[in-house]
């Protein structure tokens, strides 16, 4: 498919123990026996050979050089592997003379983008290559994995046979109405399969919807009163003296963030300045960045001083009505509430509050294990086809023609196709593989 021979540094470029320049393409194997003490045109694949890179001037490394042949490689291409010293000279000196002899530099995620119009992986696998690399924690990973492993085309293909399978009964009843061992159609017999698509993709978004928040990490804002330990809370939570603490109001006056790991969940903690009436201009700039924060935010921790409760708690707690909230009694050294979670933030004692936290995000914890669409524009394109169905749906209570039915269905089947990439764009693909790194 490609006739030019790619080459990138597959490693970072730093002072390390080992740097590996990787090729791919058909003369990839000719590029490398050219500066390599050995004609590896004639190795076996999946070998690893000893030799030296060198150039007119002599030998420039001691390297090992791995050969995997086509179909039988990542790219279904020829790739050679060079892992020589780490150095960055070293390095960037065996990439130009791969240069030198014809490869051309790849473009970032060109390997995995040849994988892909290879046929070797479908989309939904090559968002799960960038997804691994970028994995930050053990539930990012976990994710990464099961969409290398297919994950997302064992969730999609049985709904392109569902749908595959009515529009090409509706066809055939339109184009051989004659025949009488065909069935015939009615939209009575298109309702129950349609409806029970529906069920199905309506679960599959749920779920993705539920998992993508734990992926992400969940937006929390820490909200309360000036001065009842939303600082403390932070710095406790993130086991690190990274907001300013003082027994003076005010203190917080902009967005102080940060993510922590509690077990399976991890939060994307904002500490907000607390709110209330002020005259401080700056204070006041603080305040509505606070109020900007809790109107994006999936989570709300508030903050009430266990012996100072007052109607201005109330007031903050209504402006988080439509908002999962856990309200939290801190200071709970000096004084404790009956049937609430108490913390001492300033003690590091907050184990009731991780608990709450986790309970809370149980089942969408449960949802991240399943099989699910890993990210926006995968289950972007499952709301697209569900919206198609939904006029598949419409069409049938009007009693509308199948062939016009046919149309919202195919349109459903278009979009399903898309999130594994069978339905290539030119401008999707190029926007998709440049946020992948160099030599991946």
């Amino acid at each position: 498919m490609f006739n030019d021979t790619i080459v990138a540094i597959a490693t970072a470029l730093s002072e390390q123990a080992i740097s590996i320049i990787r090729l791919s393409g058909d003369q990839a194997l000719e590029i490398v026996s050219k500066i390599f003490s050995k004609d590896l045109t004639k190795v076996a694949a999946n070998t690893i050979n000893y030799g030296f890179i060198h150039d007119d001037e002599g030998d420039v490394d001691e390297v090992l050089v791995s050969v995997f042949r086509a179909p039988h490689s990542y790219t279904c291409e020829d790739i050679v592997e060079i892992n020589c010293h780490g150095g960055v000279y070293i390095t960037k000196r065996i990439l130009a003379l791969c240069l030198g002899m014809g490869a051309r530099l790849a473009r970032p995620g060109e390997f995995t983008q040849r994988a892909f119009l290879n046929g070797r992986i479908d989309l939904s696998q090559a968002e799960g290559v960038n997804d691994l690399i970028n994995a930050t924690s053990s539930t990012q990973a976990h994710s990464a994995i099961n969409s290398l492993k297919g994950s997302v085309t064992r969730l999609i293909e049985p709904l392109l046979d569902d749908i595959l399978d009515m529009i090409a009964n509706i066809e055939v009843n339109i184009d051989y109405p004659e025949y009488d061992d065909v069935e015939v159609l009615t939209n009575e017999k298109i309702l129950p399969r349609a409806q029970h698509f529906m069920e199905r993709i309506e679960k599959i978004i749920q779920e993705a919807q539920n998992a993508s928040i734990i992926k992400k990490g969940i937006d929390t804002v820490i909200l309360g009163k000036p001065n009842v330990g939303k600082s403390s809370l932070l710095n406790a939570m993130l086991q690190e003296d990274k907001a300013i603490v003082t027994d003076v109001a005010g203190t917080t006056r902009d967005l102080v963030e940060g993510c922590v790991n509690l077990g399976q969940v991890t939060l994307n903690l904002i500490d907000t300045a607390g709110i209330r009436d002020t005259d401080d201009i700056v204070e006041k700039i603080g305040i509505e960045k606070s109020k900007a924060a809790l109107d994006k935010a999936q989570l709300v921790i508030m903050v009430m001083d266990a012996s100072d409760l007052t109607d201005e708690d109330e007031q903050l707690l209504a402006l988080c009505h439509d908002k999962p909230c856990i309200m939290v009694y801190n200071k709970a050294d000096k004084q404790k509430v009956a049937n609430g979670i108490n913390i001492s933030a300033i003690n590091n004692d907050i184990d009731e509050l991780v608990e709450k936290i986790n309970k809370m995000f149980e089942q969408a914890i449960i949802d991240n294990r399943k099989d699910t669409l890993n990210n926006e524009r995968q289950i972007g394109l499952a709301i697209k086809a569900k919206k198609h169905m939904e006029d598949v749906l419409a069409g049938i209570e009007a009693n509308i023609e199948l062939d016009l039915i046919s149309i919202d269905l195919n349109l459903a089947y278009e979009s399903l196709k898309e999130i594994l990439g069978q339905a290539k764009r030119e401008d999707l693909l190029d926007a998709l593989f440049s946020k992948f790194c160099l030599g991946k």
